[in-house]
């Protein structure tokens, strides 16, 4: 996620950011949420609200940590699930035996990649890169061992007119009745469109220190860890940091100083 920049010139875009936040958080309220004997959330409603803690750093030459707090909003039931500015429709689940299931969704979620020529001294002078909206498929496939989930999904805003591709395993470890410890390990397939779109630079955009580039697609990995403390069913703390490690295409671009791009999220959740 791009840094949030408070100024009244960019209210909009800054209210939507604190938004969309919150949609990282949707992993962390269903650990905390109610669940049935398969470990998977009860089918009764349920709200969320909290606050959290977010400090990230982007690759981007020149741009600084942010650290910023934000609210918390979430909702599910058995077939909707929102948080943030993220929404998933929960079709009907796949039982292959016992201890086996494939969950099958439709997903749909605003992508903050874009950014303005002020936001980093790098990008002065270059033309605007507009946020997306993405929507796509994911299956989890869920069993004692792990749970893998595959996503596919487009950005229908138009704006990049990407496509990416990602594959995510995960493993829960519970620690007593009330904590649960979740590492995961994932990659994200990129298409050209959307590198070229955040990472290029035109022609017309090229000057000393940034010369033109024309991206091509790749793959980003991730190596992450997400813990819950739950007091009772009401209140619980979370964590999840994460490190991303930069596709070859990325880390090349002349906007780009880093390998790896990463986060650390601590918040607390009040389910009603």
């Amino acid at each position: 996620m791009r840094p949030l920049y408070f100024s009244t010139s960019r209210l909009p875009s800054t209210l939507m950011r604190l938004l969309l936040t919150c949609a990282t958080t949707a992993p962390l309220a269903t650990m905390a949420a109610p669940a049935d004997k398969d470990g998977q959330p009860a089918e009764a409603s349920s709200w969320g609200l909290g606050v959290a803690a977010i400090s990230k750093q982007q690759p981007y030459a020149g741009m600084n940590r942010e650290t910023r707090a934000l609210p918390m909003l979430s909702y599910e039931n058995r077939w909707f699930k929102f948080a943030g500015l993220g929404a998933e429709i929960k079709l009907p689940r796949l039982v292959l035996g016992d201890r086996q299931s494939i969950d099958l969704r439709l997903v749909g979620r605003f992508d903050p990649s874009g950014y303005e020529a002020g936001d980093a001294p790098i990008l002065n002078g270059m033309n605007e890169r507009k946020d997306g909206f993405w929507v796509g498929a994911k299956a989890t496939w869920r069993n004692d061992l792990a749970h893998l989930s595959a996503e596919v999904s487009a950005d229908a805003s138009g704006h990049s007119k990407g496509r990416r591709f990602g594959l995510m395993l995960e493993k829960n470890f519970q620690l007593g009745p009330q904590a649960m410890l979740t590492p995961r390990l994932g990659a994200v397939w990129l298409d050209k469109k959307y590198v070229d779109y955040y990472f290029g630079v035109r022609s017309h955009e090229a000057q000393v220190g940034r010369s033109a580039y024309t991206a091509t697609g790749g793959v980003n990995t991730e190596l992450g860890l997400r813990g819950a403390y739950m007091f009772d069913r009401h209140h619980s703390l979370f964590l999840d940091v994460g490190v991303t490690r930069l596709a070859k295409q990325i880390k090349a671009s002349p906007l780009v100083d880093r390998s790896t791009e990463n986060r650390v999220l601590l918040g607390y959740l009040y389910r009603f």
